[in-house]
């Protein structure tokens, strides 16, 4: 029987990768994404042509789905969508994020600081606690799962970007806190930390610290490039697989070597 995954900020980047891969894998995606800008945050976030274009790879293999990581409603109607649809849920990833205002933290405004957790850690909360009794009652045995994209920040200090590295710290505390709530039912809760990775926020850390573009953070990662989407997204589907079953409460950095240089 095919699994089924759900996958937020699914329109773009590392959520359209991951999407991509765990169709790939044989998986179907109910993929999910705001689909609209949002004030607090300086750039533009994916559109629904975005989500319509992921959708339009995989025809019946994924249904796109627009909604807010923030609201407790969304994110139960996205569980509704894959039980109803597919008949089942066996992984969710929380991919969508968001990296607000640069610069010294003091000077950041309550409005920004905000965003960047409600979105980065309240969405991936909203996510787990919409998802984890449908994933209990799935029983020990059926390899449930849950992912969340985190960032190298998630264990480094990045000068400016205080509310980014708080957050994504935040959620790697969150998901290790999960695994053991979960393990006593055979769900797995685990993190993917990327490095700098070819997407709409290198783009907008770019800017934090007036280089001309992402590209040149590749030479903060021993590797020498950036990571593409995915290389993330195959982690991440590996952490989905029934292979991953030993696993839980890792953080795993697929970091082109950035944290440990």
């Amino acid at each position: 029987m095919n699994r089924v995954a759900i996958v937020t900020g699914g329109a773009r980047g590392i959520g359209a990768a991951t999407v991509d891969a765990l169709v790939n894998d044989g998986c179907r995606v109910v993929a999910v994404d705001l689909c609209r800008d949002i004030d607090e945050i300086g750039y533009p976030m994916a559109t629904r042509a975005d989500l319509d274009a992921v959708v339009a790879r995989h025809g019946d293999s994924v249904l796109g789905l627009v909604g807010d990581v923030r609201s407790s409603s969304d994110m139960q109607l996205a569980v509704e969508t894959a039980t109803r649809h597919f008949g089942r849920l066996d992984a969710v990833v929380a991919c969508a994020g968001v990296m607000g205002a640069g610069g010294q933290f003091w000077n950041v405004s309550d409005a920004s600081w905000d965003a960047v957790w409600s979105v980065n850690v309240l969405g991936t909360r909203r996510l787990i606690e919409a998802a984890a009794p449908t994933l209990i009652a799935n029983g020990p045995a059926a390899n449930s799962r849950i992912v969340a994209v985190a960032s190298a920040a998630g264990s480094l200090g990045l000068r400016h970007l205080a509310a980014y590295t708080s957050a994504k710290h935040a959620v790697v505390g969150l998901i290790r806190g999960a695994a053991m709530d979960l393990a006593e039912y055979g769900v797995t809760a685990n993190v993917v930390s990327p490095g700098s990775t070819r997407t709409a926020i290198l783009e907008a850390t770019a800017q934090v610290y007036g280089l001309s573009s992402g590209e040149e953070f590749a030479a903060q990662q021993p590797i020498g490039r950036l990571l593409d989407p995915v290389e993330i997204a195959a982690a991440i589907a590996w952490v989905c697989s029934p292979g991953s079953s030993a696993v839980t409460g890792a953080d795993l950095a697929i970091d082109g070597g950035m944290t440990v240089s």
